[in-house]
């Protein structure tokens, strides 16, 4: 971990505003606690409307400045981040890891996922040309797209350098102004992620980060001058902000939560499959939406379920599986476990009570659980149909793919599902009828690549399209529709 936290000031951290760090007056302050050691390693500002609207003043003035900065300059800002953040990788993974509690490389590969959107934002001007037509004899229609102002994204704590850089590229590079509001949780990584863009060229003043709660999430959904929020959390939190925030005006996408099922044939390869359907559930301990917290075996699967059980209980807390966000959620996962025991299931794999190796220094204090498996779940069961967010994995048994299907589609969820087999016809079969917007065959965990973009179906997501590729640009920009006729004059001498 890094000791040296230039953003933290005395305790308090502040908000990042034209380009530099400010403590907010008046305002009170809620701890900043490592899940790996339980410590208190900050203090992060609750701020309201006041401090808003004081970020609010700084992107509306610079607004128009950087809307009609070309946009292969705004580009260029990218590309400079792009390389600061692959040269200074290692700190930002340590600050990620130490606010999050997540293992090194997972921090790692979330801000390489981001650097692969930001590489998708250095080319959207290619992608933002918009169209030409004669659309008729001496009529043409040219389509354009503009920036929409100063915009809002809020992000959660499970990814506090990558779900940021799902928005943040592609917002400032159409020509917004941003107002970040990371989780409270977490806001270290986002106040480091702002620093880097000035460093990078953005000018003061274009991306602003405020630090708060619910109180703050209301405010931005209901600012006059706020025309874009886009909102990743819990699917609760999602349809409040994607309602409120459309009934005041704005354009809104909201993702929620997640409930994935991974379905498991018996042809599934037995060398690879119980590993990658173990680490589908306990990746980033469990914490993202894109977790297969449900595996639906068909027909006899127990020659696999072994495997994954060894496979479980080889895991190394602290090594091979970070930690909880906070206690909160750590007794509540353990609430989720006790009450599928109490319902009938059998537990194959119990995390419960377990700390890390010794060497990891004042971890015994951490928010700590293992992998742990679950059998015998009904469907009906809380576990079966709640989003847990943590690294417990719930079996259900089914006879057919049939009634496997049938399950995945009646969960209210449609974020993702996967299929694990040998055989091409029942991977097409799930292809077909699953109900989700991210698909995976052999594939635990299927986040799209970009240009593919991010996104789920039905209570995993409020409002039109995805997050981030063409969709993405769709979303933080608005169309300008031009209508063109000229009529030849009369007088020869026009041109003169």
């Amino acid at each position: 971990m890094i000791d040296n936290l230039e953003i933290i000031q005395s305790g308090k951290i502040g908000n990042y505003l034209n380009g530099q760090i400010v403590i907010p007056e008046g305002a009170e302050y809620q701890q900043i606690i490592s899940p790996y050691t339980g410590e208190v390693i900050g203090q992060c500002p609750l701020c309201g409307r006041q401090e808003l609207d004081a970020a609010m003043k700084f992107g509306k003035s610079v607004f128009l400045a950087w809307k009609n900065t070309h946009i292969k300059d705004r580009a260029q800002v990218l590309f400079r981040l792009k390389h600061l953040l692959e040269n200074n990788i290692d700190e930002l993974a340590n600050l990620v890891a130490l606010e999050c509690g997540k293992l090194i490389g997972e921090a790692k590969a979330g801000i390489l996922k981001g650097i692969e959107i930001l590489e998708y934002g250095c080319s959207v001007p290619n992608m933002i040309t918009g169209g030409f037509q004669e659309v008729s004899k001496g009529i043409s229609c040219r389509l354009s797209r503009e920036p929409l102002g100063v915009v809002a994204s809020i992000t959660p704590f499970n990814f506090p350098h990558m779900v940021p850089m799902w928005t943040l590229p592609i917002a400032l590079v159409c020509g917004n102004s941003v107002i970040l509001k990371p989780s409270e949780q977490v806001p270290l990584s986002s106040l480091k992620l702002a620093e880097m863009y000035t460093k990078a060229g953005l000018p003061d003043g274009v991306l602003n980060v405020v630090h708060g709660g619910a109180e703050l999430v209301g405010e931005i959904c209901d600012h006059p001058d706020i025309k874009a929020v886009s909102f990743v959390g819990s699917t609760q939190v999602a349809k409040a902000v994607y309602t409120r925030a459309t009934a005041s005006g704005k354009q809104a996408l909201a993702l929620g939560g997640a409930k994935n099922h991974l379905i498991c044939m018996p042809d599934a390869d037995p060398d690879f499959s119980p590993e990658q359907i173990v680490n589908s559930v306990t990746g980033c301990a469990g914490q993202r939406c894109m977790a297969a917290a449900t595996l639906i075996t068909v027909g006899n699967c127990d020659h696999l379920i072994k495997k994954m059980v060894a496979y479980a209980q080889s895991f190394r807390l602290g090594r091979d599986m970070g930690a909880i966000i906070n206690r909160a959620s750590l007794s509540r996962i353990e609430n989720f476990i006790d009450e599928a025991m109490a319902e009938g299931g059998t537990l194959l794999v119990d995390g419960r009570n377990l700390l890390p190796e010794a060497v990891l220094a004042n971890s015994e204090n951490g928010n700590w659980i293992g992998p742990t498996i679950i059998d015998n779940v009904q469907p009906g069961m809380a576990i079966a149909r709640e989003e847990v967010f943590g690294p417990v994995m719930a079996i259900i048994r089914v006879n057919t793919l049939e009634e496997a299907i049938e399950i995945e589609n009646s969960n209210p969820y449609g974020n993702a599902a996967a299929i694990f087999t040998s055989s091409g016809a029942p991977a097409d079969y799930v292809a077909e009828h699953a109900s989700a917007g991210m698909l995976g065959i052999n594939i635990g965990v299927p986040v799209p690549r970009e240009p593919f973009s991010f996104g789920g179906w039905n209570d995993s997501r409020f409002g039109g399209g995805d997050i981030t590729g063409q969709d993405g640009i769709n979303f933080w920009t608005k169309k300008k529709k031009l209508t063109t006729k000229w009529v030849f004059p009369k007088n020869p001498d026009w041109m003169s």
